[in-house]
């Protein structure tokens, strides 16, 4: 969730394949829990970097993690007011540019920490029962979808004026680019200076003790990256929640000023923003929030959806490759999704019960 943004305009491209009903009722519905949890998950992510950046000055502090998911929150909720973006590809390409610099610094420092002294034993074996080593590697799967789900804006954009196939082509090119030049760079060296004892952000890794195994600078440098990153992204992933709210219960007919408008946007943005936040501080695990976005969004609408919706539009003959491939790969994926969320909600209930609610990680 680096550079980009659910947009409403997805149901344009699915009404107009698929008829009223699928946009509405079943990919609608997908779209805009995806991009909730994305804001759940980002508000998460802030509160753990104001956590970092708190501990390198206070080591001993006693803050604990919700309270600083519950300062983030009410930051999102300031800005959240702001009344509209007259367009978003300048805080998407802020967010682009902070994501390729955080990552980089996390990538570094993973490199660095592994080559120091101080550098962890490293232990590749895959601890646990195979049952939930089983579960455990669909839950992978779907973390790793999740960031396969940046796909869906560059589609989702270059339908909504022609030519199509050019525009979309070069998006997915420079998104999947981003991808694996960022999520794969910092998880292959985190995994290669942590080994099994990697936590669920990487930058968890980089205190031991509340003690920075890096320069003080080098941490407080790629968090306040991170920081600033992950409220653009949320910010950006507000928008759908914002829209169908306040086209029910705003006027868009009269100045977006007038009390008629800022007194909806002030409750329900507010509302919004506190409710993710509320989940977020009792549910203080990033890893888990990002498998089920993956398992029951980024899945079904960056692999099957696209491939069933495909040949249910387009027809394409079913003695050629492209309607046997399309059908492999949504039905690949369909079972690879209900795995996913069979492991990601039992790996919540777990990480619930091993470390209770509003737990200080």
């Amino acid at each position: 969730m680096c550079q980009n943004t659910c947009r409403t305009d997805g149901f344009i491209e699915w009404t107009n394949l698929t008829g009223q009903g699928w946009g509405r009722f079943f990919v609608g519905p997908i779209q805009f829990g995806l991009c909730y949890g994305a804001v759940i998950a980002c508000i998460l992510l802030g509160g753990q970097s104001l956590k970092a950046i708190y501990l390198l000055s206070s080591p001993k502090g006693t803050i604990q993690l919700y309270q600083f998911v519950s300062i983030f929150g009410v930051l999102m909720v300031v800005l959240a007011q702001i009344p509209s973006f007259h367009s978003l590809r300048h805080i998407n390409l802020v967010s682009l540019v902070l994501c390729l610099a955080y990552s980089a610094c996390a990538t570094s420092s993973s490199i660095y920490i592994g080559y120091s002294k101080n550098a962890p034993t490293k232990d590749y074996s895959i601890n646990g029962s195979a049952q939930n080593r089983i579960f455990g590697s669909f839950n992978a799967i779907s973390i790793i979808a999740t960031t396969f789900g940046n796909g869906i804006v560059p589609e989702i954009q270059a339908t909504i004026a022609p030519p199509v196939k050019g525009k979309m082509f070069k998006g997915l090119c420079v998104c999947y680019a981003v991808v694996v030049s960022t999520f794969f760079s910092v998880a292959i060296s985190g995994y290669w200076a942590f080994g099994n004892q990697a936590r669920g952000t990487v930058l968890a890794n980089f205190m031991v003790d509340e003690k920075s195994l890096l320069p003080p600078w080098v941490l407080l440098m790629t968090n306040a990256f991170t920081l600033f990153q992950v409220v653009a992204v949320t910010l950006a992933y507000l928008q759908p929640t914002n829209e169908v709210l306040e086209r029910k219960f705003a006027d868009a007919k009269i100045d977006q000023f007038a009390i008629r408008n800022v007194v909806p946007r002030l409750v329900f943005r507010s509302l919004s923003v506190v409710i993710a936040t509320t989940i977020a501080a009792m549910f203080p695990f990033f890893g888990d929030i990002n498998a089920v976005i993956g398992a029951f969004g980024c899945i079904p609408l960056d692999f099957v959806l696209p491939m069933v919706f495909y040949n249910v539009t387009f027809k394409p003959s079913k003695h050629g490759l492209m309607f046997w491939a399309n059908t492999l790969i949504a039905t690949i994926f369909s079972a690879l999704g209900v795995l996913g969320a069979i492991s990601s909600i039992r790996q919540i209930g777990l990480d619930a019960k091993t470390y209770h609610l509003f737990a200080n990680l």
